[in-house]
């Protein structure tokens, strides 16, 4: 197969929808991106690395960065990690309150913010730096030691976190945070606005590709660890549309409102595309249409 004759294909079946979308405006440092930017990359388990379009360009990862603290925390040996956060989708908005209450501060995923904030509280408790454990991982996984937080982006989300700073105060409430909400909310930004290139991220999730052995060929996850982080990509990875996206692209996903998509072919690799224009959901509308275009020519699909 030849994937870089794949991957311009899928761009080019992405550039048509790119403006369709909006950019994450309510977080202003987001809002200022080229909606016209776009990139893909695929990184092969074999360590062959492929890119069309803005595929080195480095963008804000947002919530892109919550698998990684799910599998830090996982790779810690903190199975408790599931008495605090579910493992359903929620059928409501990435940052809904709506079910923490009848929940009891349970959130129904740690893909979604609330699940995202209790997984980052617990990593903090684990290392003393939730922002930096994160950091370090994509740095050492990516092989780029310049891979970095951005402080404007960080900035911009604490000033504009109100929603988020809701959310962690009423987990708190519940007893289920075990660090002071300004110490977690900042962490948690500080693993949001890492800026990361599709590359990057590509080579940095390889470890899931792999079934939770790292690019040193260290094992950061057991195999049902591994197994079990891409059943929840699948099943809660692209927020209240996880359901469309299984539909049309068939594989584990992660989205972030900063319009990256990575996603995971187990046992051949690891794909992501970015476009900084999202759907209602929150995620990249051209993103979604190349991760299509692109499983459908190949056939790459968990299904």
């Amino acid at each position: 197969m030849d994937y870089q004759l794949e991957l311009q294909r899928a761009v080019d079946a992405a550039r048509p929808l790119l403006t369709t979308g909006r950019v994450a405006d309510y977080i202003p440092a987001l809002g200022a991106v080229d909606p016209h930017a776009f990139g893909l990359a695929l990184a092969t388990v074999d360590g062959e690395v492929y890119g069309a379009g803005d595929w080195e360009v480095p963008f804000s990862v947002q919530s892109i960065s919550k698998l990684f603290t799910l599998a830090l925390t996982l790779a810690a040996g903190s199975e408790g990690i599931w008495h605090r956060v579910g493992r359903e989708p929620s059928g409501t908005p990435f940052n809904s309150l709506i079910q923490l209450e009848s929940e009891q501060g349970i959130p129904r995923n740690p893909f979604i913010n609330a699940g995202a904030v209790v997984v980052t509280d617990h990593l903090l408790t684990l290392t003393g730096d939730a922002g930096r454990a994160v950091r370090e991982f994509l740095r050492a996984e990516s092989g780029n030691p310049l891979l970095d937080t951005d402080p404007v982006v960080a900035g911009s989300e604490a000033a504009h976190g109100h929603r988020n700073a809701a959310l962690a105060h009423f987990i708190a409430s519940y007893g289920n945070l075990e660090n002071p909400v300004e110490a977690v909310l900042s962490h948690y930004y500080a693993h949001c606005a890492i800026a990361a290139s599709c590359r990057d991220l590509a080579l940095a999730g390889l470890f899931l590709a792999r079934h939770g052995v790292r690019t040193d060929g260290s094992r950061l996850l057991s195999r049902s660890d591994a197994k079990r982080i891409n059943a929840v990509l699948l099943t809660c990875g692209t927020y209240d549309a996880a359901g469309d996206f299984a539909f049309r692209v068939g594989l584990p996903g992660k989205s972030g409102v900063g319009g990256g998509i990575l996603a995971i072919v187990p046992g051949r690799g690891t794909l992501c595309a970015w476009g900084p224009a999202l759907d209602r959901a929150g995620n990249s509308v051209g993103a979604v249409a190349a991760l299509d275009a692109f499983t459908t020519a190949t056939g790459w699909s968990v299904f």
